[in-house]
């Protein structure tokens, strides 16, 4: 405690101490405070002058001057600019719970409200962040509604929300997936050239997979020769991706040229490439050395895998004949998976263990792992389906098929074009022409569907091969298109049969004119029939106001009767009084005496003085 009073003032202290002895340069403060209110005082006092003037300022003081230095104007900030994205602090506040209230909406699938709520909150006091944008935009983009995504993306832009990385990233993957890779590409561009970050490695795996999957295999290997260039350390996934281009054009000297590379570039290997690097074994005819990698990557457990690298390696020995390893190591990704802590099963392991065993015709056991999927938390989606009822339908299953088919109603999985396609190639193979149109009808009728080439293909050339031409020519007419060719194949099927170009074009103006004509009578039915709905309605509108006014009319009578029959009845009354206060005044007056004349004789002698004195003027 710092002491600020002398001791002098205590004069009833007796007792003597011994001063102690001091050395020179020590300097000792008798001082105290009469209660604790006074030292508290001066303790706040002290704090408030170190704050208005800091210790070290008599050493500022003491140092010469500094020269004043010409100071240089500040350039102004250029407005074009690209803005930084704000920080994860900005996420706090009302805008957090902004941001809270919006994933709410996410997670109960309403991203609708989702997307208005933020288009609502850009004008507001309560602007939503870039954090808030992006999970919007996720989950758009997990959905596959492109459209919604894009119109949302130009709205935040135009707002001037500044974009992170993960923004761009989004509306790469969703042209990618789109398969507007040269989009991709122009925004990529622009983004390097603008953006005041750089790409990231993610950035970079989006691009590469969008152009592996659309078969742009040079443009992906510049790319990854760029991310190079940046300095950023070489991706094993990029490296996997582009191996997987290679398999798929059948190159596998490139896929062992891409892994020295990546060796070369002191990349991980953390077993991302392995499936891959065993397919390029695989396809070059060195299954040895396939397998020895297997056993020192897999097996020793030096390597770690995730589900979707153990995927790969599961495709690669099942597609490879190696069967019984591949049915092992299935077995071994189930014993590891322990969700949350290690994920090593997943979706795709079911659906490669299908194929395995319907390759092998075991199709009761690929049911069985298709049923054991929700022991493993997984549910199937419309691919996984898909496959399963190709394999059925090809194989002379259609019972199961269809049965799988109903099962995705049930379940609430949204088939898609390619599951009526496949019901339909099979239904034709049957010689079920009935059930393969229930199919296509089914598909032109569902909601967010619409028959593509390959539906239409498959149609006419199921209608032609089952001798329906005339329904193929049908179906080709009411869509209005020539669907990649197929007007010159149904024309080929006329000439076969020997019906000449002339005769059918003769035929179908027939037909044409036939549905015209029918078409305007049915048009004329309908306008007499609304013309006759039309006047029956005015009639009837007519009837209720006629109605509506009589009724207003007998109230109003009503009324005004009611009215003047109590006015009589008023007047009666006050009709009678008067005639009994006259009668009474009557008795009166005959009681006082006979000889008074009554009112009514002396009014009449006044009547007729006046008439004698009017005579008199008149002559």
């Amino acid at each position: 405690m710092a002491l600020s009073k002398p001791l002098s003032h205590l004069k009833t202290l007796t007792l003597h101490h011994r001063r102690p002895t001091l050395l020179p340069h020590l300097h000792l403060r008798l001082l105290s405070f009469a209660t604790p209110e006074e030292a508290a005082a001066e303790r706040r006092r002290r704090k408030r002058r170190l704050r208005i003037e800091p210790p070290l300022n008599s050493l500022r003081h003491s140092q010469p001057p500094r020269p004043p230095q010409q100071q240089h104007p500040r350039p102004s900030p250029n407005p074009n600019a690209p803005k930084l994205p704000e920080p994860v602090s900005a996420l706090s506040g009302k805008r957090l719970d902004l941001h809270n209230r919006i994933l709410t909406l996410i997670r109960e699938n309403d991203l609708d409200e989702a997307s208005l709520l933020v288009r609502h909150s850009i004008y507001s006091n309560c602007r939503p962040t870039v954090f808030t944008c992006n999970a919007v935009l996720s989950a758009l983009l997990r959905q596959s509604r492109y459209p919604d995504f894009l119109t949302l993306h130009r709205f935040i832009t135009q707002a001037g929300v500044a974009p992170s990385i993960i923004t761009h990233n989004l509306l790469f993957s969703v042209y990618c997936d789109c398969k507007k890779t040269d989009t991709a590409l122009e925004h990529f561009r622009a983004f390097v050239n603008t953006a005041p970050f750089g790409p990231s490695p993610t950035t970079y795996r989006i691009l590469v997979k969008g152009l592996v999957d659309n078969d742009r295999l040079d443009q992906a290997v510049e790319l990854k020769n760029d991310m190079l260039s940046r300095n950023l350390s070489p991706d094993p996934v990029v490296y996997n991706y582009l191996m997987s281009g290679f398999l798929k054009n059948g190159e596998p000297d490139k896929v062992l040229e891409v892994y020295e590379e990546m060796n070369g570039e002191r990349s991980v290997f953390d077993g991302t490439v392995c499936g891959n690097l065993m397919k390029g074994y695989f396809g070059k005819g060195l299954e040895a050395e396939a397998m020895r990698l297997y056993a020192d990557s897999v097996l020793s457990g030096k390597v770690g895998f995730g589900a979707g690298s153990y995927n790969s390696v599961l495709d690669a020995l099942s597609k490879n004949g190696k069967h019984e390893e591949a049915l092992g190591l299935f077995k071994r990704m189930k014993s590891e998976h322990n969700p949350p802590r290690r994920l090593t099963v997943n979706l795709g392991s079911f659906n490669v263990v299908v194929d395995l065993y319907c390759d092998e015709g075991r199709f009761d056991d690929a049911i069985e792992v298709f049923r054991g999927m929700g022991e493993k938390k997984c549910s199937p989606d419309t691919m996984s389906y898909n496959n399963l009822i190709e394999q059925l339908s090809k194989n002379g299953r259609m019972g199961d098929a269809e049965g799988f088919y109903r099962e995705m109603g049930e379940r609430g999985t949204n088939p898609d074009e390619f599951t009526y396609v496949i019901l339909m190639d099979a239904c034709f193979e049957e010689g079920r022409v009935d059930d393969a149109v229930a199919y296509f009808e089914k598909l032109c009728t569902t909601e967010k569907l619409r028959p593509n080439v390959a539906a239409h293909n498959k149609m006419i050339r199921g209608m032609i091969k089952a001798g329906e031409i005339d329904r193929a020519r049908g179906v080709l007419e009411r869509e209005g298109g020539v669907w990649g060719g197929m007007e010159e194949v149904v024309r080929e099927a006329l000439r076969r049969e020997g019906r000449g170009e002339e005769a059918e074009m003769k035929r179908v103006r027939e037909e044409f004119e036939r549905e015209k004509e029918e078409k305007e009578r049915r048009d004329a039915e309908e306008k007499a029939r609304v013309d006759a709905l039309a006047r029956e309605e005015e009639e009837r509108k007519k009837a209720e106001a006629a109605a509506k006014e009589a009724a207003a009319a007998k109230a109003s009578a009503a009324a005004i009767e009611a009215i003047l029959g109590r006015r009589k009845a008023d007047v009666g009354e006050q009709n009678s009084e008067t005639s009994e206060v006259l009668n009474g005044d009557n008795a009166i007056n005959g009681a006082n005496g006979e000889n008074e004349v009554p009112d009514a004789e002396v009014i009449d002698g006044e009547k007729g003085k006046d008439g004698d004195d009017a005579e008199q003027v008149s002559a």
